[in-house]
């Protein structure tokens, strides 16, 4: 409680309110200091008082073959993972708790998520209310079920303070494009920084897919925690009511400068492959539904590695559902409950490594060293069936 306090103060809030519920990040290994906390929390019989999800951990717990870190590592970031169900936790162990369909919290729902994406996930698509809750203040606010009334808790806070409008040089076809969102999402936290923006200009009702690309992306290249899509966001069915009515300088987003940023999150040559790497944030059913059917009949290449991310939960209905099977089938490697951009997963991390995901370029060459080379999901897949960067520029306007 303590710390909820100091929050309170360093925010400005007047009272603290109430929460139903809570996405923890903490279970993620970070050194001894993140067990020490917890262990703080065990001792003194902690447990927590709302329905607390897990993102992901260090280790793949299903999977112990696919670890392929440091031993005493791998054993202390299991430990810590073991230790957050001990408080009462659910082991979800995903980066996606909005597609676990008994924990999505509805439409003005107070709760407390930790995890940038998830964050940015909770706000702008499902219209629920968090603040960036991090390490360890998370827990603290899943513990006490209380939060600060302040931030994106509050209306006057969710508005959008900025527009970005898709010019008139944006091709339709790249507009109902999939390869957009995650482009779009990491122009978008350049722009807004830690703002609220609107994008205007995208087809009305995206996909909950596309609009995680966004998230996710928004929230690496910036610290995003909240947006509108014109349209497709549950706070945004019109401009007028992104910005509730008030005048809102609005930016232009060029052909040219979306590709540009297309072009930067490839830092590797992309004459060779070595692996691909999906699902970051975790794939959805729909998402490793379509990785299955872009692969029928066609197998992944001997020589690439493809590994596709997703959530235990998601996981579970993908084997009910025969998805599972016909991606290990096609040569496909699954993985759960961590990401293969920050634990050491990929046994061919050397060679370039190509990734539908702006989150995933993002951070996995400070991370784990990888060369990356950017793609769409289609070029992800067509790439590794022939064991090459396979590309389809023609959806971006180029010959």
């Amino acid at each position: 409680m303590r710390l909820v306090v100091r929050a309170a103060e360093v925010t400005g809030a007047e009272r603290l309110i109430d929460i139903t519920a809570a996405h923890v990040d903490s279970c993620l290994y970070h050194g001894e200091a993140s067990l020490d906390f917890v262990a703080r929390l065990v001792d003194g019989d902690a447990h927590v008082s709302v329905p607390t999800t897990l993102n992901v951990g260090a280790v793949d717990l299903l999977h112990p073959d696919l670890n392929r870190g440091d031993p005493a590592t791998v054993g202390r970031g299991r430990l810590l993972m073991d230790r957050y169900r001990a408080l009462g936790a659910r082991p979800t162990f995903t980066c996606a708790p909005y597609q676990l369909a008994d924990s999505r919290p509805a439409l003005g729902e107070q709760v407390a998520w930790g995890e940038s994406n998830a964050i940015a996930f909770c706000n702008s698509v499902l219209g629920a209310r968090t603040n960036r809750y991090g390490d360890f203040l998370d827990i603290a606010a899943a513990i006490t079920g209380r939060v600060p009334d302040a931030g994106l808790h509050r209306t006057d806070a969710r508005r959008a303070t900025l527009v970005l409008r898709l010019a008139d040089d944006v091709p339709a076809r790249l507009r109902n494009a999939d390869a957009l969102a995650p482009v779009l999402g990491l122009t978008l936290g350049r722009r807004a920084g830690s703002g609220v923006a609107a994008i205007d200009g995208l087809p009305p009702g995206q996909s909950e897919d596309r609009l995680k690309a966004i998230a996710a992306a928004a929230a690496s290249s910036g610290s995003v925690a909240m947006f509108h899509v014109v349209g497709s966001t549950p706070e945004a069915s019109t401009l007028d009511e992104a910005t509730r009515g008030i005048e809102t300088p609005v930016e232009e987003l060029t052909l040219a400068e979306l590709r540009a940023a297309r072009d930067q999150l490839t830092s590797g040559a992309a004459e060779s492959l070595a692996a691909i790497s999906l699902g970051t944030p975790h794939a959805s059913v729909e998402e490793l539904e379509r990785y299955a059917s872009l692969l029928a009949g066609r197998r992944v290449d001997a020589r690439i590695e493809c590994l596709v991310s997703t959530g235990r939960d998601v996981l579970a209905t993908a084997e009910e559902r025969g998805i599972a099977g016909r991606l290990r089938d096609a040569g496909v490697e699954l993985l759960v409950d961590t990401c293969s951009y920050i634990a050491p997963i990929l046994r061919h991390a050397a060679g370039p490594v190509m990734t539908d995901s702006a989150k995933w370029a993002y951070y996995a060459p400070g991370n784990i060293g990888a060369e990356v080379v950017f793609g769409s999901t289609e070029e992800c897949i067509a790439s590794a069936v022939a064991g090459r960067v396979v590309r389809d520029d023609g959806v971006w306007g180029e010959a």
